[in-house]
């Protein structure tokens, strides 16, 4: 797809229409306006598509990318804190427990990054994943940012639990790729893509898919979700689920139930409904593996989350930060970097807005 200029520059307007209003909030507290970020969602994307490298010629790209992405959604979003979620050991085991296919065919596809070349570079893809994941943590150890990574849960039921329960009066936005998030959306709740530069509220949802974001959830129950190896329903495509599954489009609860319900109350001349009326154990498997409202969650881990978040923000440490970048020789990526790291300076300021 091409755009002219003409395009280009009413696309932009129409983003800067988008969020002019949220940067500008006034924030009293450091939980107004907070940043959960899907932390291996960026990764992986960042080192998937930036070719950057150091004066070394090593790969950086999926270290780098990860910190300017987040520095420049902190720039467009301005939060008053900014929390980064990662998968944590043996997170799929309970979906897996449900369904031992969860995520089987996921595997970090070789040559991720075309324009590096890998047969001659000075390391290979996997090592240089690992090497970069691994300095990337040290690097954001140096800024005002909480890390959360618990064993036994995976990021996308941290970043419910925090969404929906641990934060409940919180302004919160949601940076990821993954369309599973926008089941979470609401007046208080939005999500950022930042592959596509748009930020999801409730008017974003409906006018991209035709359905609330309250309804998210069922749609991606028949859909499912080909990234996880979750299976859908036969037929089950968005213009056939508009056409034949109304009631998801109005604005009011339409559950997995009310789907089964629905379906098997039809006359049976629709295909789509008749695949539907069929499949009620793989409905119900889909939502068990897929809805984020309301995340089974073990105590002992939700206190382990809870004492993440209510801790105590990091300060910003600048030195270090430029120590490391300069033993790292980054500067072909970021090259002026006091300029560069002035959002997360700002982010620093917050800290002292705990209340404790």
């Amino acid at each position: 797809m091409s755009f002219n200029k003409k395009d280009l520059n009413d696309k932009f307007i129409s983003f800067l229409d988008q969020i002019k209003d949220e940067p500008h909030k006034s924030v009293t507290h450091l939980n107004d306006r907070v940043l959960v970020i899907d932390g291996l969602n960026t990764f992986i994307r960042s080192f998937s598509v930036n070719p950057a490298i150091n004066e070394d010629g090593l790969h950086i790209g999926g270290m780098m990318g990860f910190l300017k992405s987040i520095r420049y959604t902190c720039d467009i979003l301005k939060p008053s804190r900014c929390i980064i979620v990662f998968d944590g050991k043996d997170g799929s085991k309970r979906r897996s427990k449900i369904y031992p296919e969860y995520k089987a065919t996921r595997k970090v596809k070789k040559r991720l990054n075309r324009n590096v070349d890998w047969g001659t570079a000075p390391q290979d893809e996997e090592e240089s994943m690992k090497q970069q994941m691994g300095r990337l943590i040290e690097y954001l150890e140096q800024l005002p940012l909480t890390l959360i990574c618990v064993d036994g849960i995976e990021a996308d039921d941290t970043i419910a639990y925090i969404s929906q329960q641990l934060l409940s009066n919180s302004d919160i936005f949601i940076m990821s790729t993954d369309k599973d998030f926008l089941q979470l959306v609401d007046k208080r709740v939005k999500v950022w893509s930042p592959t596509k530069k748009k930020l999801y509220t409730e008017n974003e949802v409906f006018e991209e898919y035709g359905i609330p974001s309250r309804n998210i959830l069922t749609y991606r129950i028949l859909d499912g979700d080909k990234s996880d190896n979750i299976g859908g329903i036969r037929g089950a495509g968005l213009k056939s689920i508009l056409k034949y599954v109304q009631p998801i489009t109005d604005d009011k609860d339409f559950t997995a139930r009310d789907l089964i319900e629905f379906a098997e109350k039809s006359d049976g001349k629709i295909k789509l409904l008749e695949n539907i009326k069929n499949s009620s154990n793989l409905i119900k498997r889909n939502y068990l593996l897929m809805q984020l409202q309301k995340v089974d969650i073990p105590n002992h881990i939700k206190m382990k989350i809870q004492g993440a978040v209510n801790g105590e923000v990091p300060q910003l440490i600048k030195y270090r930060f430029q120590t490391m970048f300069l033993k790292d020789k980054l500067s072909t990526a970021i090259p002026n970097l006091d300029t560069w790291i002035m959002e997360f300076t700002r982010l620093d300021r917050f800290r002292g807005l705990s209340g404790k």
